[in-house]
């Protein structure tokens, strides 16, 4: 973990909200004002139909690190689960690595219904997803690590795999956890944690901390990513005009969602207030600082993610982000 050293500051890309190409004109002024890296989100559906959008990541990245020369680069997150066998993810991080020059970091998450479902695939319950996903995490680190595998598993079968195009170098896997139990899985499988933080003491006492007591006893060394969703308006009219695309996202029952329209009625039905109170309001520079900075001081994150919207234009709040954010988070220093 980079103690005594300070944290990184991503810049989120949502391809649920933005069109691809219009993210990788985002990527470069990103990198021009300063972040550390971008998270680059991943569906195959967006979280409504009359706002979205839902570009093949994959092939974002690749145009990102084309485009782009020093800033890194972190799905946010794929799924190895079902759409994709652990092996072509492990194939695709690897030859994102080589496109960007040793950029590239691979975050994963255990999937959502709405992504899987409308292409046939079932959505099973926690216990079989986190057992898929500690098969997921072997087969890739073995195959990122050089490996030619044998693998048989309960839910995955790699049969004399090799990765013929591997990494520049060693890509870090990154689990995302929302409990303490896939807290556990990622200290045990993987070399890091992606937290999205609501309530930062919450996320410290139920994923942070199980994280990091798990991670010390097997001797790794704790990596941390946390996120946090931010609007960027001036009042609650511009907010919700902001928040429209992600408005899903905090429907009821999401996770059994599988047509992004269906989700949109739900969210719909839905009082106004009630999907604002789900996200943090900011208003100036000022209150991104006291958004975010307690993911640094309180939460001693490795990485930190702006993972923010406005109703405005996206490359102005970019470049706001660079010129009054950036310079005061990048103050704060892990002890």
């Amino acid at each position: 973990m980079n103690r005594d050293k300070r944290a990184k500051i991503y810049y989120f890309l949502g391809h649920e909200q933005f069109q691809p190409e219009k993210l990788v004109e985002d990527s470069v002024t990103a990198e021009e004002v300063g972040f550390d890296g971008l998270f680059v989100s991943e569906h195959f559906n967006p979280w409504v139909s009359d706002l979205g959008a839902a570009g093949f990541a994959l092939a974002t990245i690749g145009a990102i690190a084309e485009r782009t020369k020093k800033i890194e680069l972190m799905t946010g997150v794929i799924s190895p689960l079902f759409r994709f066998h652990p092996a072509v993810v492990a194939q695709a991080a690897a030859t994102l690595d080589r496109l960007s020059g040793g950029r590239f970091y691979l975050g994963v998450g255990t999937g959502e219904s709405i992504n899987e479902v409308p292409l046939g695939y079932d959505f099973p319950g926690y216990v079989e997803r986190s057992e898929r996903m500690k098969e997921a995490l072997i087969i890739m680190e073995k195959l990122l690590g050089g490996e030619k595998i044998n693998y048989n598993g309960k839910f995955y079968a790699a049969n004399n795999v090799k990765l013929y195009s591997p990494p520049l170098k060693r890509v870090p896997t990154l689990l995302a956890a929302g409990g303490p139990k896939s807290a556990v899985i990622a200290a045990h499988y993987s070399d890091g944690i992606i937290v999205s933080v609501k309530n930062p003491h919450e996320s410290l006492e139920k994923i942070i901390n199980p994280y990091i007591k798990e991670a010390t006893e097997k001797n790794k060394i704790p990596e941390i990513v946390t996120t946090r969703w931010t609007i960027f308006a001036k009042n609650k009219e511009d907010a919700f005009k902001a928040i429209s695309p992600w408005r899903g996202l905090r429907a009821p029952q999401r996770h059994l969602a599988r047509d992004p329209e269906h989700l949109q009625e739900k969210a719909d039905s839905m009082e106004t207030e009630d999907i604002l109170s789900r996200y943090t309001l900011v208003k100036n520079p000022d209150d991104y600082i006291r958004a975010y900075s307690p993911l640094i001081s309180q939460l001693k994150a490795d990485t930190v993610v702006i993972q923010t919207t406005s109703s405005g234009n996206q490359k102005d709040l970019i470049r706001l982000l660079g010129k009054h954010v950036l310079p005061a988070l990048k103050k704060y220093v892990q002890k």
